[in-house]
């Protein structure tokens, strides 16, 4: 299994609840919250929201989170891996995943922060997994990205492709300048993901994650638009090639 939602780690969020746990918390610069985002420069501006748009690649749907996935979701928080690089409440219950899929994902989207999908196979339907950005930055046109896979989905490349497929909707469909990733300096699968998916890796941030079993330096990331290499139609989100099938 691969876990990113990394920056794990957090406490209830005041706005979302306790599972907006995939991206841990850190100190927000200026304009970063929900609240905040609405002024600049003077002027009070509406908040802006992602679109809730389904994306697809060449073997996965991106879709906005539903009913059918709560059990899943559920598996997917209660694994090993995720209780040691996340900060999902664990024991994690069905409770905390219906709340998850039917209250926090569309808060967060609603509220300008991100925007998260539930990442299914094409051919057979079956959840794998989950996508999604936070932390959106508005006026910079920057936001972080964080994903998470089942253990059933584990070695076939899934998380590199629909990180990919976010990545270049989000800076060629949404006009973004920046996405940034940060993995748990431990956690190599994670961070094997980000490269395959075209990733560049920036440097250390030192202390600024943490899991239940405490602080931990995050390996930093991003991709901008010179990343994505020749030009393309929007919505052309080829699979990485050659998977890894550790990840």
């Amino acid at each position: 299994m691969v876990f990113h939602w990394c920056r794990a780690g957090a406490a209830a969020d005041r706005r979302t609840g306790p599972l907006s746990c995939f991206f841990a918390p850190r100190r927000r610069n200026r304009w970063t919250t929900a609240d905040d985002r609405c002024q600049a420069v003077g002027m009070f501006l509406a908040p802006n929201t992602f679109p809730a748009d389904e994306l697809t690649t060449d073997r996965l749907l991106l879709r906005m989170p539903v009913e059918a996935d709560i059990e899943p979701t559920a598996e997917m928080f209660g694994d090993e891996l995720a209780r040691l690089w996340l900060s999902a409440p664990q024991p994690y219950t069905i409770e905390h995943a219906r709340a998850w899929c039917t209250q926090s994902a569309p808060a967060l989207r609603t509220t300008g922060d991100g925007v998260n999908w539930s990442v299914v196979e094409r051919s057979t339907g079956l959840f794998v997994g989950g996508v999604g950005v936070a932390r959106t930055h508005w006026l910079r046109r920057s936001t972080e990205i964080g994903y998470g896979m089942c253990a059933r989905a584990r070695g076939h490349g899934y998380a590199a492709e629909a990180a990919r497929a976010v990545a270049e909707w989000v800076l060629l469909k949404q006009a973004f300048h920046r996405i940034e990733l940060f993995a748990a300096a431990g956690n190599l699968r994670s961070q094997r993901v980000a490269e395959k998916a075209g990733f560049v890796r920036e440097g250390i941030a030192r202390n600024s994650g943490f899991t239940h079993h405490g602080q931990v330096d995050m390996v930093q990331f991003s991709m901008i638009p010179a990343d994505l290499g020749p030009a393309r139609a929007p919505g052309d989100f080829r699979r990485p090639a050659a998977p890894d099938r550790s990840v």
